[in-house]
């Protein structure tokens, strides 16, 4: 029997899970604890007052039981790659709303190709509601809407302050040694990272930025239509000079021994940046699109701390689809809730150019 009021959150005790959980609270919803770590969740559920349930990410019939009461589940657990498969599967079996916080683009063309079967079971499938790829998509989707001829799609972003996660960091570990993506005409292509940097301007500073295979390469490409593709983050020097040799070394980084080497100095490290650090810092987002005319246009994105962000939509996009307002089969933030979503979040400005 479905409860239309409850939330599972898989994932809950990690560094963004616990912001989500703690945003969920604020907003007084009914939220089921869940992950593998039995000692996590007694813990956040002894602070929380919420109730917790033990379940492996791979575990499908313990998956089914945990989503059957659930209106939707808010999947925290990555990196996703691994773990997003099982829970959609879990989610299209019970019925159950699905979204993540992903900005793995092998997840969102993954999830992309269950739309028939979401469409089926009438239930949304929104990978990417956080920091990934909310900001950005309802940037790609209001410049598409700004010049309906565009052909070409840029994306750029870099942060003030802030740090990453353990999760962010363990999702870019497990991408270490592999190409970089960019759209082209339509499909995904491979390049060498490294090869494409840019500087970029984002309104009050201008850095360097080098191309990633970040998750707009899949999802901006379904909400707009716009078959050229590519995404920047801001980078050192060092980030590009390293990432530019790393086409010597890319058999050694797939090498699973090293990934998990690295992943355990992950595990050692601070789970994420400090409350101080995500409330000072702040978010900066650019787009340009053109046109074979030469026609452009150029708007630009000041936000909250991604991690601050992410807890922050996550939920907003909760609340929408328990008030209904949700539309089924394969969704991107922006085409199920348009290019304004983003300036629902409080301190975010748009400016066009």
């Amino acid at each position: 029997m479905k409860n239309s009021s409850l939330v599972v959150v898989y994932g809950s005790y990690g560094y963004t899970g616990s912001l989500i959980v703690n945003q969920c609270k604020q907003k007084g919803l009914q939220v089921m604890l869940a992950g593998r770590n039995e000692a996590l969740l007694r813990k956040q559920s002894k602070e929380s007052g919420y109730p917790f349930q033990v379940v492996e990410s791979h575990d499908a019939e313990g998956l089914r039981k945990l989503l059957e009461p659930a209106l939707l589940v808010i999947h925290c657990g990555g990196p996703f790659r691994h773990t997003a498969n099982s829970m959609a599967a879990a989610c299209l079996a019970t019925k159950t709303h699905y979204t993540d916080i992903t900005g793995e683009y092998q997840v969102f063309e993954s999830m992309a190709d269950l739309d028939r079967e979401a469409k089926a079971a009438g239930i949304m499938i929104m990978p990417g509601t956080g920091f990934d790829v909310v900001p950005s998509d309802c940037l790609a989707a209001h410049l598409k809407k700004r010049l309906p001829s565009a052909t070409h799609l840029q994306l750029g972003f870099t942060m003030s302050e802030g740090g990453s996660s353990r999760g962010t960091k363990k999702s870019v570990t497990e991408g270490l040694g592999h190409p970089g993506q960019i759209r082209t005409d339509g499909k995904l292509t491979p390049i060498s990272l490294g090869e494409k940097v840019l500087e970029i301007d984002f309104g009050t500073f201008k850095t360097n930025t080098l191309n990633i295979p970040w998750g707009d390469i899949s999802t901006a490409w379904r909400s707009t239509g716009i078959p050229n593709i590519e995404v920047y983050m801001g980078a050192t020097d060092s980030m590009i000079s390293n990432a530019q040799r790393s086409k010597y070394f890319g058999w050694l980084l797939r090498q699973p021994w090293l990934k998990n080497y690295l992943l355990r100095k992950i595990d050692k490290g601070k789970a994420g940046p400090s409350q101080k650090r995500r409330e000072s810092g702040r978010s900066f987002l650019w787009g340009k699109v053109w046109d074979g005319s030469g026609k452009t246009c150029i708007s630009r994105i000041e936000t909250l701390n991604g991690y601050t962000l992410t807890a922050l939509t996550a939920v907003l996009i909760a609340e929408k689809m328990l008030q209904g307002n949700l539309k089924t089969g394969y969704q991107t933030p922006s085409m199920a809730y348009g290019p304004d979503l983003i300036l629902e979040i409080e301190n975010t400005n748009r400016t066009d150019q």
